[in-house]
């Protein structure tokens, strides 16, 4: 998945998909394609991978030598149009790393989100307090109005939870996570609160997985798998660094995570138990 320019959005990932459908559809090849816009071969490749953005006077061409009705490539056009324009998360670019823009999009257009976290609590789950003193610690050298809109950004991308259609939640939470520290006592009981009330949600099921369970495939690192309604989108797992992120889209690797979050979901202590646990934690940082 690219992160050499500004992330694409989901409607441009999926168009570029559907340009080489087309493509493939028309019986024409890659040096056909090129020819037809007089570009090279590269560039046909790069737009159906959403490595560059969608320029309307080529899609028009391409969609002409795929034989595509006249009808359709109005609609595909205005497509095009749409998916260009910038998320609402746009807003935050000043704070809002290209590799991390794409995982914002990708979050928003979800119908599943599956995930294990080993070290913190998901972004999606965390409390103002909790996410400041995170990325204080991570952003040590940024002022604090760049503080507040990381914070900001983080608890906007919340609203999804609970809006008219939200993506169902699947997250596995090391124990580690709601024994670690931070912020303060008062802090982490706030945090393991809105737990509690985000794990009552119809839409978020969250399981704890204990010190107790011993060894589990997810021992490599924290990492968020997306599944979507869009039948062109295959399921894509995000995996993060210190710099960076890889997104990964082959079949055989998003099956491989798929299948480590079944096994810890079923080393994980059962759904029901989670609000019980995470009373029980709570009462260790004070009333």
């Amino acid at each position: 998945m690219p992160d050499a320019r500004t992330a694409p959005t989901v409607g441009q990932i999926v168009l570029g998909l559907r340009l080489r459908d087309l493509r493939e559809r028309a019986g024409v090849t890659f040096e056909q394609a090129a020819r037809a816009l007089s570009v090279n071969q590269t560039t046909i490749r790069r737009m159906e991978k959403a490595d560059v953005g969608l320029k309307p006077v080529y899609v028009e061409k391409l969609l002409q030598v795929y034989q595509v009705p006249d009808s359709e490539t109005d609609s595909f056009l205005s497509l095009v149009e749409e998916a260009g324009n910038p998320g609402w998360w746009h807003r935050f670019r000043d704070v809002l790393p290209a590799w991390f823009s794409l995982y914002v999009s990708l979050e928003e257009a979800a119908e599943i989100i599956r995930a294990y976290e080993p070290h913190c609590v998901p972004g999606l789950l965390q409390t103002a307090d909790y996410a400041r003193a995170l990325l204080r610690v991570g952003f040590p050298h940024g002022p604090s109005e760049e503080l507040d809109r990381r914070v900001a950004l983080r608890m906007e991308r919340q609203a999804l939870l609970t809006r008219t259609k939200p993506p169902r939640l699947w997250t596995v939470i090391d124990e580690t996570v709601l024994r670690r520290p931070v912020g303060g006592p008062e802090v982490m009981r706030a945090q393991l609160d809105r737990l509690i009330q985000a794990a009552s949600l119809p839409n978020v099921t969250l399981q704890i997985l204990p010190f107790s369970s011993g060894p589990h495939p997810g021992m490599f690192g924290p990492f968020q798998l997306f599944r979507f309604e869009i039948p062109e989108l295959p399921d894509i797992v995000y995996s993060e660094s210190l710099t960076g992120a890889v997104y990964h889209d082959e079949r055989p690797d998003t099956v491989a995570y798929l299948e480590a979050l079944d096994r810890m979901g079923a080393q994980a202590a059962p759904i029901g138990d989670t609000e019980q646990i995470l009373g029980d934690l709570r009462k260790e940082f004070g009333p």
